[in-house]
């Protein structure tokens, strides 16, 4: 699958060694997550099952078209088949590539493939509500605002409110 300027591939094998570095960036884990430090052996695991056992998730990396250079990932897991919907993250690891809408044209991309090959009818996602840049990219990308959780994140010491977005397939 390819857009302008990025496509999306497979998770292979070789692609572990740069997931661990993203996973333990600390910096760029904590804009979606709690960081805790995650062992090579768990990683290689998880790479591992992401390759051969899960069906609840289907995973790609992000490449950037004009180098071949991978520049991020992107799922949709907790995929609920009876109720057609799948949560979806985004993780654009290369700074380099942030803020110039490569994650933008990927997240259209993965909806694209979520509703037409997957068959869902909904996508949706969680983002701290201090991700501005993330947000913005969502709406970009159709998302609209369902909700909030309040200090539903404990991230560096303070609470922080989680924004709930979604996209229905006509919407795609």
């Amino acid at each position: 699958m390819q857009a302008d300027r990025v496509r999306l591939r497979p998770l292979r094998r070789a692609d572990a060694p740069l997931l661990y570095e993203w996973i333990t960036h600390r910096e760029l884990v904590i804009l979606n997550a709690p960081y805790h430090p995650v062992s090579d052996v768990d990683h290689a695991a998880w790479v591992e099952s992401m390759l051969t056992k899960r069906t609840d998730m289907v995973i790609f990396v992000i490449e950037e078209l004009a180098s071949n250079k991978a520049i991020g990932t992107c799922q949709l897991l907790n995929i609920n088949w009876r109720h057609r919907s799948a949560e979806l993250q985004i993780r654009i690891g290369d700074e380099a590539f942030r803020s110039k809408g490569h994650g933008t044209e990927a997240v259209k991309l993965l909806c694209h493939f979520g509703f037409a090959d997957l068959n869902l009818h909904r996508i949706y996602l969680h983002v701290f509500e201090t991700n501005k840049r993330a947000i913005r990219a969502y709406e970009k990308a159709g998302f609209l605002r369902e909700g909030s959780l309040k200090e539903a994140a404990f991230i560096d010491g303070r609470w922080l409110d989680v924004a709930v977005m979604g996209l229905i397939e006509q919407d795609d």
